[in-house]
């Protein structure tokens, strides 16, 4: 009996031990408050799950961070008193549980979600006013750009480049650069980000000069915008890329035209550049340029589908262009209609068109931050989105 109980000691204290290496960190929590919410940060270090209450009199609100263990003393409470929140305070509630609790003031709404790379639980609480706004239009006056201040638009080609010109004469440059100013509007008015043109006239310039454009002024994305164009009329719809080598004919058929270069050199280029392309991957952050280049893409599509017909969705794929080559960030080329199309090239003259499209984009770059899971399906040389999870 009394080696049955040892034993049974022994595993215990194991079992312990191992369900408390498993414990998720909380590290730090941080607290700004903004013009219509104030947002907290609790530092992690990996995907945890959590449960969510509210208690009256005094108006609190509660998160217990399941499996979690409070690795540093975090100072607590934290006083705020900026009209929505009153203090923050964190602590071990149990051995697996860190708790968070918000004493209210005007909050009357908030929202959660996650991010990565670190690991952070974001919280945003909301004032009345704000309390009757949908959760999907409240992720979008939210968006996840606290992460990122200053994004790169590249407007495609431009002054002696006018790049592909349409059946009646409209000039990609013309079309790309309007686009590019909408979206720069959008970013820097509804976000609040730091835009900054390759090009916001018409000028030319060199393809390896943007991205080190980007690089310079420390960037955190990179967005370039193309139109584009086929041989065959009746080749339409939209597709985004990010950079990688592909046997896709008509991708490289597309890089051979950005790059301005003939098809045959780009085949050629395979055997050249199959030494570079591991390391070209890794710098350009393939992975977060797929993420950001499926939320555009997405959105794109879902928007331009509500207003018009005959919208086909292209896909994500990847192909080897210069303009994104050196990029440090994560980047993407979005080819936004085939301005070699009739119909589509007569859309791509059309301010609400290019409204939407503007709209489109700026709502691709919110997604990519406020979500993480992307799925994509393989299909040939390229992806298909097949969902993108928001957060809890």
């Amino acid at each position: 009996m009394k080696k049955a109980l040892i034993v049974l000691l022994i595993l215990c204290f194991f079992a312990s031990h191992s369900k408390a290496s498993k414990l998720t960190s909380v590290n730090g929590l941080r607290v700004e408050s903004y013009k219509n919410h104030t947002r907290v940060v609790v530092e992690i270090d990996n995907a945890i799950e959590f449960t969510k209450n509210r208690l009256p009199k005094p108006d609190r609100l509660y998160f217990d961070l399941k499996d979690c263990s409070l690795q540093k003393k975090i100072a607590s409470p934290v006083i705020i008193d900026d009209g929505l929140l009153k203090t923050v305070r964190i602590a071990q509630f149990d051995r697996s549980t860190v708790r968070v609790v918000f004493e209210l003031q005007k909050g009357e709404n908030f929202y959660t979600f996650m991010l990565e790379n670190p690991y952070r639980l974001v919280i945003d609480i909301y004032d009345k006013e704000y309390a009757g706004t949908s959760p999907k239009e409240q992720e979008e006056v939210v968006a996840g750009l606290d992460e990122i201040k200053r994004i790169v638009i590249d407007p495609g080609h431009g002054g002696d480049d006018p790049g592909a010109i349409g059946p009646s004469g409209v000039q990609e440059k013309d079309i790309v650069l309007s686009v590019g100013r909408k979206l720069g509007a959008i970013l820097t008015a509804r976000y609040g980000a730091e835009v900054i043109f390759t090009r916001d006239k018409d000028i030319f310039i060199p393809l390896n000069e943007r991205t080190e454009i980007a690089n310079s002024k420390k960037a955190d994305l990179f967005i370039s915008i193309h139109a584009n164009a086929s041989p065959r009329k009746e080749a339409r719809g939209i597709e985004t890329y990010f950079l990688n080598w592909t046997n896709d004919a008509e991708a490289m058929r597309v890089a051979a035209r950005e790059n301005k270069i003939s098809f045959k050199k780009m085949e050629k280029m395979r055997s050249e550049l199959q030494t570079i392309l591991y390391d070209l991957a890794r710098k350009n952050k393939n992975e977060e340029s797929m993420r950001l280049a499926a939320s555009i893409q997405n959105a794109m599509v879902n928007t331009l589908k509500e207003n018009y017909s005959k919208i086909q969705d292209l896909g994500v794929k990847y192909a080897f262009f210069y303009v994104l080559v050196g990029a440090e960030i994560p980047s993407i080329l979005v080819e936004i209609s085939f301005i070699s199309n009739d119909e589509e090239e007569k859309r791509l003259t059309e301010e609400l068109y290019k409204d939407r499209i503007a709209e489109a984009i700026a709502t691709g770059v919110n997604s990519y931050m406020t979500r993480t899971t992307v799925v994509m399906k393989k299909n040939g040389e390229g992806f298909n989105l097949v969902s993108d999870s928001p957060l809890p």
